[in-house]
């Protein structure tokens, strides 16, 4: 398996149209064997995707993708996970831990404008869709700064489910691209550096609600190697187009097992203590 990660000075690159290099992974038996620079020998959403597919890639992991730069990965059989920041090297061991949920389409463009800022002061930045700006549901001033954050997540009942804290490392994102959840974004839109808050999320401004259409029941003898799956353990699914996606094991019986592809956070109410650590 090859992974390519849009890539500058060690970082994942937050605009995937723009991208001049890829760090390309090689991985053999869930572990990363070797890796090199690519220099990309392309532009725009098909060439881009073709350049990758001829380079033998098989999952690309990036900051922002517009829908134009998502269908051309698609149909050259790419998976994406997009909305990732932060190190290279730390977001493919993730990715290939099976932490890393792809944000989807992130980028969102008006016709002739671009709020990613390229281009002539800032007007047009002819890049497709593909940059990986977010027009944003929301103003504050720390819209469209890198921001870093620690937080501590946590259920209405008070179990914790995520915490920067405990890994000893703020999170880093762009305000207003789309790489958080809606609520969690929002929160941050004016917070200056040392400011604590604390925030309590309905499910339309985190993961949504649960989507019935997202639980997959198959016969087990179409999937060879379910029958030792177990009751809410966590797994990657494989489409026609041949893209991984996260499912949790709902129910399993001796002919059929059924999975749940929604978000594990879905239909949830959640709660933030976000603290500003720094605005870059």
């Amino acid at each position: 398996m090859k992974i390519a990660v849009t890539y500058e000075n060690g970082e994942v690159f937050q605009h995937f149209g723009h991208a001049k290099t890829f760090k390309v992974y090689n991985v053999s038996e869930g572990k990363v064997v070797s890796d090199t620079i690519l220099d990309a020998a392309a532009s725009g959403h098909s060439a881009m995707a073709a350049f990758l597919a001829e380079n033998e890639i098989d999952a690309v992991i990036c900051g922002g993708l517009g829908d134009g730069a998502k269908d051309a990965l698609y149909e050259a059989g790419i998976e994406v996970v997009s909305g990732v920041s932060g190190n290279a090297d730390e977001a493919v061991e993730e990715f290939l831990a099976g932490n890393l949920v792809s944000a989807g389409v992130n980028c969102h463009h008006e016709e002739g404008g671009c709020c990613c800022g390229y281009g002539e002061e800032g007007e047009g930045c002819g890049c497709g869709g593909s940059c990986g700006c977010h027009a944003p549901a929301f103003d504050g001033e720390n819209v469209g700064k890198t921001v870093r954050v620690h937080y501590q997540g946590t259920l209405d009942d008070g179990t914790q489910f995520d915490s920067s804290y405990d890994r000893g490392e703020p999170l880093e994102f762009i305000c207003g691209a789309g790489m958080m959840i809606l609520g969690f974004d929002k929160a941050v839109a004016d917070m200056k550096p040392g400011d604590v808050k604390n925030v309590h999320l309905m499910p339309e401004e985190a993961y949504g609600e649960v989507d019935e259409s997202a639980i997959i029941t198959l016969e087990i003898a179409q999937l060879p190697g379910s029958e030792d799956l177990e009751k809410g353990q966590r797994i990657y699914l494989q489409n026609p187009a041949g893209q991984h996606f996260p499912v949790t094991v709902l129910e399993k019986d001796d002919k059929n097992i059924t999975f749940d592809a929604n978000h594990e956070l879905a239909g949830k109410a959640l709660n933030f203590k976000i603290e500003m650590v720094e605005i870059l």
